[in-house]
């Protein structure tokens, strides 16, 4: 099996970068997109020429780390999966596939295919910490959690933070992957204590790392290799209402305690 490879080489943020062509013999349908990229550099570095810097860690869907654009769609071809789960056999022979990083702003490119997505990381950090007792493990029947609920927090809590939203997002925005962060504690008891803090917190850090807005386009949920939906974005919004409005009218004398 032959491809033919056209990969965005950028020597680093301040670079122009380009489409390079390269040509890859010797394949086989089994393979994983990521050992393609390594069959490549094996070759490339032979040659003395500079490898194709990329992103991995555990090449099992789980740590988004391998977050980059084929032939235009975030992660590849293949639905509900990672570019690290995409196999050869997804593609025909003497293909020519186009690769590039992330396209938004909030990401950088570092070198490559590799982008800054740290962005998302302080995101998170400013949702801050649950306040729940330390020390031994409580009975797992302690506090109940409803099924529907329990089933809810799982949905939102399987983002793996790829970015691969904000990449199909024409506007870049962030909102699918923080509102899964979001969704995941105000599912469960234990996230009721700073549920309103927490999403006034996140939706602002979101909002001064520059990610843009939603228009409800849902390419988000279709590029998601987790098949998060956006129903997780209206829940968000719900209460961002609840903490960030209601108050204040509570406090006007507009709305009675409830």
């Amino acid at each position: 099996m032959k491809l033919n490879l056209i990969i965005w080489r950028q020597k680093n943020q301040k670079d122009q970068g380009e489409f390079k062509n390269y040509q890859v013999d010797g394949l086989t349908p089994d393979m994983s997109f990521l050992e393609m990229l390594d069959i490549l550099n094996e070759k490339l570095a032979g040659e003395g020429s500079d490898t194709i810097a990329f992103e991995h860690d555990c090449r099992e869907g789980i740590c988004g780390s391998c977050a980059m654009m084929i032939n235009g769609e975030a992660h590849g071809p293949e639905k509900l999966t990672a570019t690290c789960q995409l196999h050869l056999r997804s593609f025909k022979d003497g293909d020519t596939i186009y690769i590039e990083p992330w396209r938004a702003r909030p990401f950088p490119v570092i070198k490559d295919l590799v982008v800054d997505r740290s962005t998302l990381d302080r995101i998170i950090e400013a949702g801050g910490f649950i306040s729940v007792n330390t020390g031994s493990a409580p009975d797992a029947n302690a506090i109940l959690v409803a099924k529907d609920d329990a089933e809810k927090a799982m949905d939102a809590a399987s983002c793996i933070g790829c970015g691969a939203c904000v990449a199909a997002c024409p506007n870049g925005s962030a909102m699918l992957f923080t509102a899964a962060k979001i969704s995941h504690f105000a599912n469960l008891p234990q996230g009721q204590p700073e549920r309103c803090e927490r999403v006034l917190k996140m939706v602002e850090a979101m909002e001064e790392e520059l990610f843009g807005s939603c228009t409800n386009v849902g390419e988000c949920q279709e590029a998601c290799p987790k098949g998060i939906s956006i129903n997780f974005i209206a829940q968000m919004n719900r209460d961002y209402i609840n903490a960030a409005i209601i108050p204040e009218k509570r406090n006007r004398g507009e709305l009675k305690p409830q």
